[in-house]
């Protein structure tokens, strides 16, 4: 077996742990990983969101089972999600996602801040509003898509920035994840087919590293809802806010190609 295998289904195990429990980083992780072997942006993200089909269907049962899913806000964030994914997969297809990145590593460190200030201070999560999952959903979907992972980041984000429950958050953010990411995938595939995405470039040569991330994952996936079920909510709030603090910091440091 293909020395790749073991080493992304390592990075895969690591990745769906810290996804699942903090609702965000999977994509973020293997994209970056995929990303530094010299796989395209585009091919990165159609092949994590390949794995995540796999890995977000078993963290969603997870947390299904341990019921830390909002189901109301679970419908509106996917209506929203999978509108935006499509767009943001037929987008990438066309243009160079790294564009709008810097965009994104901003927010990260902005959200970071509130996330970590909110702990800080101990502040008691609140009811969601049900005037704006939908749109938040959809920036989440299009941002993920484009960037290869930042459904999390950008809606786990926000909601526990905005304080709503973490428990709830994270749960019913991963729960969606399926659902967008099936949108996403389906997208790619058909802008394969019909030629849209013309310069698509060797996702065959990455079948193991898509099989590693895949089975690294499914063994992670279940541990998930029971890590959010069982963990403070005050030290859920520290670790997504030195999470998202600890990504912008590294995002900007390739930006800026520091490292």
């Amino acid at each position: 077996m293909e020395p790749d295998f073991w080493l992304f289904a390592g990075v895969g195990f690591v990745a769906q742990i810290v996804d699942g429990a903090l609702g965000m980083a999977y994509g973020v992780v293997s994209s970056t990983v995929l990303l530094a072997f010299g796989v395209p942006p585009a091919t990165a993200s159609a092949s994590v969101h390949a794995a995540e089909l796999f890995t977000t269907a078993a963290s969603a049962g997870s947390h299904v089972i341990h019921r830390n899913v909002n189901r109301r806000l679970f419908l509106l964030l996917t209506a929203g999600g999978v509108v935006g994914g499509v767009i943001g997969a037929y987008v990438l297809t066309s243009i160079d996602g790294k564009l709008i990145k810097p965009w994104i590593v901003a927010y990260l460190g902005v959200m970071g801040g509130v996330i970590l200030w909110r702990a800080a201070r101990g502040v008691r999560p609140r009811p969601v509003s049900a005037k704006w999952p939908a749109p938040l959903g959809l920036i989440g979907g299009f941002m993920d898509a484009v960037g290869g992972g930042g459904w999390g980041p950008t809606v786990t984000t926000t909601l526990v920035g905005s304080g709503a429950s973490v428990r709830e958050s994270i749960g019913t953010v991963n729960t969606a994840e399926f659902f967008v990411t099936a949108a996403i995938s389906a997208t790619f595939l058909v802008a394969l087919l019909t030629g849209h995405w013309s310069d698509a470039e060797g996702a065959i040569d990455h079948l193991w590293a898509i099989g590693g991330l895949i089975a690294g994952g499914l063994l992670a996936a279940p541990m998930a809802g029971w890590v959010v079920k069982i963990a403070p909510p005050r030290v859920l709030t520290w670790a997504v806010g030195l999470l998202v603090m600890g990504l912008a910091v590294y995002q900007s440091a390739r930006l800026f190609k520091l490292i």
